[in-house]
């Protein structure tokens, strides 16, 4: 069999089952990947004291027949994701020391169908930014290199080291999250899959929350059966989060056929912006014909506000932020600044939060307090509000109309290098978003599919965006354009 590590969930599970390795085997090879690829930053509390108990007590459940899908699978979990007694620090220094006494819904669920927790993973602070630069370990590095070029590139953002480690097969998959393009986007720039579900399919319990209303969780796996599979075991309803939805969670692996004929694929009109690079064009006319070819019928559609979507985002997203982040003030948990004789409340509020927050959350605290500040609420936050309503509506009058699945671009280039789009332009960084954000702003699933690569080598991923409770057929749809562009590609091993 081939290095253990390189296996996806369904590989393992499936050589689990006939005996010919065991969880402690898998659990082993990942733990030495992960030791010999710390140029890359993506693991950032590794717990393999926790990892060989799983593995052990994974070993002993399929022994005994009474064995989920995720039983014995290593994976890594975003450092977003409270685990109980391991630090979790959303990558920020405000949560230096924090250990939580509680497990995240979504982990605990993960914990329960016997995964293998390998440790935490690299991200941007409390989940702001595309790029993976603004966390307090420092940057996670992409598997990925231009040619023959040794220039360090980004994952992506800011489910970054996820998609890292998921690439240069560190873990067999990982958890992400996703506010405005937070799997979709690292997932594309890695040649990975990931998908963000509907919101309230996952709980957002114990997950640090950035804006409660566009947060979601969702699995970053090596193809799109594994995303199946993973996604399956994070679902469920969860009294503990006023926004879970008690539905049923289908069985999305049996729902793979790769069979779409007569499905109808919407092209938008309005993703084809100005200036986008012809690789990107060519591979979005490329995917449109590859699901023709698979039986779909390809329709030009209209989302008329779909221009309006990033400037929404960037009101909504900051808004909420602002109103989550008031919490860290140093008073209960996590890091207190040193307070200088005869300082006050106030004092240290503005210390902790000034040393805590790095300079991308708090240019998005201060956006976001000002769009909520009484003179401007209505004239910015009110207004958004209204237009993310009609950005939902187009999407609605689209799938009214019959259509099953819209096709885009997943981002408006390939992976960058680190530092070529540093915080000196952030409205260049906020760009990359540009094809992921309407997906949450309308509560939509979402599924990043890799597909092709650039003249340098480099992952390009489509994105499809599916039905409200509809991860099943829109994974289905994901699962025949994986298979029309026949994506193998991986990064040659340079770390």
């Amino acid at each position: 069999m081939s290095e253990l590590n390189t296996l996806g969930l369904a590989e393992a599970r499936d050589a689990l089952r006939k005996g010919e390795t065991t969880s402690v085997e898998l659990t082993e090879a990942c733990l030495k990947a992960i030791d010999a690829a710390d140029a890359l930053n993506a693991f950032v509390h590794k717990t393999p004291e926790i990892a060989m108990e799983r593995a052990r007590a994974a070993d002993a459940r399929i022994k005994a027949g009474d064995a989920p899908s995720m039983c014995g699978l290593p994976i890594g979990i975003k450092d977003l994701f409270c685990t109980k007694g391991v630090p979790s620090q959303a990558a920020s220094r405000i949560l230096e020391g924090f250990r939580p006494e509680y497990e995240s819904t979504v982990s605990q669920q993960l914990a329960d169908a016997g995964s293998v927790m390998l440790g935490k993973l690299n991200m941007d602070e409390f989940a702001m930014g595309s790029s993976n630069e603004t966390s307090v370990y420092g940057n996670a590095v992409s598997p990925w290199r231009r040619g023959n070029d040794d220039a360090q590139l980004t994952p992506g953002g800011s489910s970054g080291g996820s998609a890292a480690a998921v690439a240069a097969d560190l873990c067999l998959a990982a958890t992400g999250t996703d506010t405005g393009g937070s799997i979709r986007q690292p997932a594309a720039f890695t040649g990975i899959t990931g998908i963000k579900p509907t919101y309230g399919r996952c709980s957002r319990w114990g997950i640090v929350a950035f804006a409660s209303s566009l947060d979601q969780a969702g699995p970053m796996t090596k193809n799109v059966r594994d995303a199946a599979i993973m996604l399956e075991a994070m679902c469920g309803h969860d009294p503990k989060d006023s926004t879970s939805a008690d539905l049923p969670v289908p069985d999305f692996e049996a729902m793979l056929t790769g069979d779409i004929k007569g499905k109808k694929i919407g092209i938008p009109k309005e993703y084809r912006m100005d200036g986008m690079p012809a690789e990107i064009e060519k591979l979005w006319a490329e995917g449109a014909e590859m699901l023709r070819a698979a039986g779909a019928e390809i329709i030009d559609i209209s989302l008329p506000h779909t221009k309006y979507a990033l400037p929404t985002y960037y009101v909504i997203a900051p808004a909420e932020a602002s109103s989550n982040l008031a919490r860290y003030d140093g008073v209960r948990y996590g890091r207190r600044a040193a307070l200088a004789q005869g300082d006050g409340i106030t004092e240290m509020y503005e210390k902790t939060r000034a040393e805590g927050f790095g300079h991308e959350v708090q240019r998005r605290v201060m956006v976001g307090t000002y769009v909520l500040s009484a003179g401007f609420y209505d004239a910015y936050y009110n207004r958004a509000r209204k237009v993310r309503t009609l950005i939902k509506k187009d999407f609605e009058d689209v799938f009214a109309a019959g259509i099953d699945a819209i096709l885009t671009p997943a981002t408006p280039s390939a992976a960058f290098g680190l530092g070529e789009m540093k915080e000196t332009d952030p409205v260049q960084m906020y760009l990359n978003d540009v094809f992921t954000v309407t997906v949450n702003l309308a509560g939509l699933p979402g599924v990043s599919v890799p597909t092709g690569l650039d003249a340098q080598g480099l992952p390009l991923g489509l994105q499809l965006i599916g039905r409200p409770w509809e991860e099943g057929d829109l994974l289905n749809t994901a699962y025949a354009l994986e298979n029309a562009a026949g994506f193998v590609a991986k990064p040659g091993k340079w770390w």
